[in-house]
Parts: structure tokens; sequence; C-alpha cells
């Protein structure tokens, strides 16, 4: 396999390591914590966890732990999209058994959960793994979607694992992954198997956090690739001096990745789901603030500028979200019929009949490709699939129709042209940062001894992540204790719940303190591409969010 100059000297780096982490295994041991390890669950779920919902958390300390050096054959498999510094988890696993017992196994199921149910698997050796050290993508195994949910998924699991002999499964995921790990651990616990489940947490979008979960890894990589190349963007429209750029990034349900971005690049607009729904704000006055900026800035000869939006937008703007709601409920009902209709034309005209007055007036302004994109095929829950509706050409639509206005009645002499993006996929891959690569090879390391400190149904976890990595403190924290019941599809589910962005937070107080003169001056920053290479304070600094939840202020 030939292989980049890069990849070769990224081979070669070496994480920086926890203190702890860098003693032998039988010589770590646990410390019970006393606070909370999530959200303060309510009583229902507790009755679902009866088992394992009453463990505490754990940080590791200096100890004697006799099991340490037991052998351990060690499942693991990656669950959902890719997030940079997934191989890393995997190494730091193998590392940390093989530091306690050479014995010890570690087996990679193929393509995520359904490659358990498949049987399929490969043993993971040092010399197998080494090529993929520090680099990003989960092609050393490959990842999946499938979700281990049932009770037959379940018995499968069991009867693959005690045929291989396999004592302990690590899942890699988000917060569907960790759910489905916490409800198999339960379900474990219940029958009496002795096979361990441990989470690691995994999401590029950031809303995989709480009180023990400081930050998903992949999400420092993946906003300072995505600031990469807004700031790349920026400085072209810096230098052309003519477009204005309309920039949409992922996050569905969180607008961690934009807020990033924002405080990295320091756009014109940047749109926060969570603050538009919070406030109420509708398509028409979300579009208003955008054309008053685009005016003012015209008016200094600037017809220029930069706005960035989560993809997750158009379901906090309250008409939009009650539209596709009704959507949802539509079209899963009559799904039958509805896939007879042949032409756009029908299906409009069919759903249009159906809504109520007020989501029929919606659908009916707005433009025709978007309307095309809300009746596409369905996500595998039968809803709209709302990271195919490009908001971005939306708010250009109607962003151009009101400047339109504008300039038919004298009240606008200026230009107004723009160019859309959307990065997505650009960030999911990345060679991990140094923070990511760093981050992730200590969850790894924290998971091994999870595992062998006889530990179930945990989520590995490090705290202090925007101090030294030296100083880190890993640990884990119940996965049970981090859920609340969700009503999906007629009844109450146990859920880990997404994190979003808090308007009362550090970082979003810190842009909004910003924001307005952002919109009329042309402060962009520009981030340039990661740094491995260098000072500390270039290579290995962490994400400014996480830099202002801690409290350091020399973030901005």
């Amino acid at each position: 396999m030939k292989i980049s100059p890069l990849q070769k000297a990224r081979n070669e780096y070496q994480p920086k390591t926890p203190t702890i982490l860098t003693q032998e295994p039988n010589k770590v041991t646990v410390k019970y914590r006393e606070d909370s390890a999530g959200n303060n669950p309510s009583e229902g779920v507790k009755a679902l966890f009866p088992l394992t919902f009453n463990s505490k958390s754990v940080e590791f300390i200096e100890g004697e732990n006799s099991s340490a050096d037991t052998p351990r054959n060690v499942a693991v498999i990656l669950s959902g999209g890719q997030a940079p510094g997934g191989h890393n988890v995997i190494i730091g696993i193998l590392d940390g058994l093989k530091a306690a017992s050479k014995d010890s196994k570690l087996f990679g199921f193929r393509n995520g959960p359904g490659g358990i149910l498949a049987d399929n698997c490969v043993e993971l050796t040092s010399e197998s793994v080494a090529p993929f050290r520090n680099t990003g993508g989960f092609d050393m195994i490959g990842s999946g979607r499938t979700k281990l949910e049932s009770r037959e998924q379940f018995e499968k699991t069991v009867k693959v694992f005690e045929e291989r002999g396999i004592t302990a499964l690590v899942v890699i995921g988000g917060d569907d992954s960790n759910t489905n790990a916490g409800l198999l651990a339960e379900y474990l616990a219940d029958i009496g198997s002795k096979i361990q489940v441990i989470g690691v947490p995994k999401t590029i979008d950031g809303d995989l956090k709480n009180e023990q979960i400081e930050v998903s890894f992949g999400f420092d990589t993946a906003t300072k690739t995505y600031s990469e190349l807004i700031g790349n963007i920026a400085r072209d429209s810096n230098s052309a001096k003519k477009y204005w750029h309309f920039i949409r990034l992922m996050g569905r349900s969180a607008s961690h990745i934009a807020l990033e971005c924002a405080l990295q690049t320091c756009p014109n607009i940047c749109l926060i789901g969570e603050e538009v729904a919070e406030k109420g704000l509708t398509l028409d006055s979300i579009v208003e603030t955008i054309v008053s900026t685009i005016v003012e800035r015209s008016k200094q000869g600037k017809d220029y500028g930069l706005v960035l939006l989560p993809e997750g937008l158009i379901e906090a703007i309250p008409e939009m979200n009650t539209l596709i709601g009704e959507l949802n409920t539509l079209l899963s009902e009559d799904e039958d019929y509805f896939s007879t209709l042949t032409t756009f034309e029908d299906q409009a005209e069919w759903v249009n009949r159906r809504l109520s007055r007020d989501s029929s007036y919606v659908f009916s302004t707005l433009p025709n490709e978007i309307q095309r994109q809300l009746l596409m095929d369905r996500d595998p829950h039968g809803n709209v699939q709302v990271s195919r509706i490009e908001t971005e050409e939306l708010l250009v639509d109607m962003a151009a129709t009101a400047i339109r206005e504008r300039k038919s009645r004298g009240e606008f002499d200026g230009k107004f042209s723009s160019l859309t993006h959307f990065f997505g996929y650009e960030g999911r891959c990345a060679f991990p940062s140094n923070f990511d690569a760093d981050y992730c090879y200590a969850l790894g390391r924290t998971t091994a001894l999870l595992i062998q400190n006889n530990l179930h149904g945990y989520i590995a976890t490090v705290k202090g992540l925007a101090g030294e990595a030296s100083e880190w403190s890993p640990g884990g924290a119940p996965l049970s204790q981090m859920m609340n019941l969700e009503r999906r599809h007629g009844k109450d589910k146990p859920v880990i719940k997404k994190a979003l962005v808090e308007i009362s937070g550090a970082p979003f107080r810190a842009f909004a303190a910003q924001r307005e003169s952002w919109a009329l001056e042309t402060a962009y920053r520009y981030p340039g591409a990661i740094q491995y290479y260098g000072p500390g304070e270039v290579c290995d600094a962490t994400s400014i969010t996480l830099q202002l939840e801690q409290g350091r202020s020399s973030a901005m």
C-alpha cells in the first residue's frame, strides 16, 4: 500500500498520555466517585436498569489490581458515522490489553454491529493495526448503522461471543449506539452473563457530552477541518469582494459545529438552531436579519460576506418544524398510497390537500426544489431526511427575492451574488489533530483498564481535557445514568439525551458578544490547516468551545 509522506510521519507520532496510563495495568485501580454520572434520570429510567443503574462513576488511581493480568478476549465495533481518531481508540485498547497480558486478544467485528450478527470478525494484532496509527477513517474494520436493540439480536450476540470465547464488547459510537450498549449491558446482567460492555463516546457533532463526557472524539478535528475551509472561503470573499457565501455545516440536532466554526473564523452571520428554537424566530425574521446585514454592508461598499448555518436549522424554525412533523405523520400513515404517486406535481398536490392551513401555506411558499427535498425518500424511522434539505439554497432564494423587492423600491442599489456550500464528509475522516490522536489513544487505554477492573455497563471518560495531556483524568461513568425517557413511535424509550448548545453557556455568550461587530466589519479569522508539528499552542490546543467551557479565557 502506498502512503503519503504525512501518513508515514503520523504513523511515527507517539500520542501524549495521561500519567496514570503510563503505569503498569496491575498497578492501577479504580476510585469510585460520589458525583452524578449524567442527566439526573427519572425513576422510569432507574426501573429499566435495575442491575446496572446503581453503579458509580470511577477514576483511576495508583493501586494494586490482581485481576489486570487475566487474559481477555475482547470484541470491538465501530458504530455509526466516521469520526477522526477511531483507529487510535482501537490501538489504545490493544496496547492496553497487551500491556497487562500478552495472551489477551482483540477481535474487530467488521462493518459495525451487523458484523456481530453475521459473525464476521478478524483478530487485530500489533502488526495489522500499525499502518492505521494516528490516521482518520474507520477503514481498519469498517463501520455500520445496524442497531443492536432487540432481544433476538442480544441472544445472537451472546451466542457468537460464547462460541468465540469473547469476554467483553467495546462499542465505539454516538448517543444511539451507546444507548443500545447500555441496554445490552442490562440484558447481560439480567441473564447472569459475565460478558462486559464498555462504550466510547464518538461523534463529530459534539452532542454526546455531559458532566462526565467533556467532548466526543472527532469534534476537534472535524471543526478544525471545516474552519480551515471556511477561512479559505472567507479570504477569497475578502479578496474578490463580490460574493456572499452561504455555508451549511453538519449538525442536525445540535449546532456545536457551527458555533465552534464561528468562534474560529468570525463570519458575518452564524445561525444557531437552539437560539432560533428558543426565541421562536420565524423563517421571515431570519431572512430579514440576513438581508439587513447585506444591505448595511453594501452601504459600506462591501457586497460580500459569509453566512454559517447548521444542517438542522430548518427543524428549529417553528413553522418548518410543524410542517415537517405533519409531513412525517402523513407520509408514514399513507406510505403505500403516496408511493403510487409517480410525479412530484401529484405528490405536492396530494400533500397540500392534507396539510393544515398554516403548513399548507408554508409548503406552498417554499422554492420548488425545497418542496421536492421535503418529499424525498424517508430515513429509516420514516422521517424527512433533514440532512438532505439544502437550507442554504432556501435562504439564498428568499434573500435574493427580498433584495429584488428592495431594489425595485429604490431601497438598495448594491449587488448581491451568492455561492453555496455544504461541508460534511470533508471532516469525518481527516487525519486526527494532535488533540484527537492523544484523546482517542487515552480513551482506548482507559477502556482496557475498565475491562481489566471488571467494570460493566460503563462509558470511557477522560476529564480535564483543556489542560496538559499528562494531567488528564481517565475514568468511566455508568451508561444507564446518562439516559432519559423519550417518546418514540408511541412508546417511552431510554436514550442518551443529545447535548444541545446552551444559550447561557460560555461558548455561545462569547459568540453573541462579538456577532454584531462581525456582521458589519470584515473581521475574518483564518485558522489555516491543522498543524501537527511545532509549538504546543499551535499544534495541541483543543477547540475554543472546550477552552471556554473550562474557563480558559485566552481562547478568544
